[in-house]
């Protein structure tokens, strides 16, 4: 696991002492150990999922709010969901080739693809929301080449409308997109959607897994 760290040093990830930090450091000196899938569930569920009422992305009304950022900024969580990651990333490449590089959407999917672009060893995209009006008046940030197999990651997946709009922007740009991995599906249309847009979709996890 983030085999790559080790070129960094020993003082590369040393944090200010916690319960997380102390985790990341174990879990960096144990680079062979699998992450146990049920127990990282758990661990996302206990620090992101969130109960009332609230307004989704999509527009759909819900009793309960993954927060995405409660669990993208532990690293602890953060440095296991980049090993599944490149598990999956790994996959996909026995079907399609090389993947060429890992796309991410600006705010929530930065710091997952940042970190399984190091897991991996394979360069990110990050993707804004939109044509920034200065500088070099990018949407997409990083290099990109005609023909380059990518993979767009996901924080939480809904109907899939941001990763149907990331398919097309990378596709306008001359990428191919060939899967679509989020960290939790709401199981809400988002397989179908993007399934039927002709591209795959593979979840780490449902919201059944989280025991929504």
């Amino acid at each position: 696991m983030f085999q790559n760290f080790a070129q960094f040093g020993p003082t590369t990830h040393n944090f200010h002492a916690s319960a997380g930090s102390e985790l990341f450091s174990e879990t960096m000196t144990n680079t062979n150990a699998p992450v146990d899938r049920s127990a990282l569930a758990a661990q996302i569920a206990d620090v992101s999922l969130l109960r009332g009422e609230f307004t989704l992305r999509s527009g759909k009304k819900s009793s309960y709010y993954l927060d995405k950022y409660r669990f993208s900024t532990r690293p602890e969580i953060l440095i296991q969901l980049a090993e599944l990651f490149r598990e999956e990333i790994e996959a996909i490449e026995a079907k399609n080739g090389t993947i060429h590089r890992l796309a991410g959407a600006e705010l929530g999917g930065i710091p997952l693809v940042s970190a399984a672009s190091i897991a991996a060893d394979r360069p990110s995209i990050f993707i804004r929301n939109a044509k920034k009006d200065y500088g070099t008046a990018n949407q997409l940030e990083g290099t990109i080449e005609h023909g380059d197999r990518v993979v767009f990651l996901e924080d939480v997946a809904t109907t899939g409308g941001q990763s149907i709009e990331a398919i097309r922007v990378l596709g306008d740009a001359g990428a191919v997109v060939c899967a679509v991995v989020c960290v939790i599906d709401r199981q809400e249309g988002a397989r179908e959607n993007i399934t039927q847009a002709g591209v795959e979709f593979r979840a780490l996890f449902t919201k059944t897994d989280l025991g929504v």
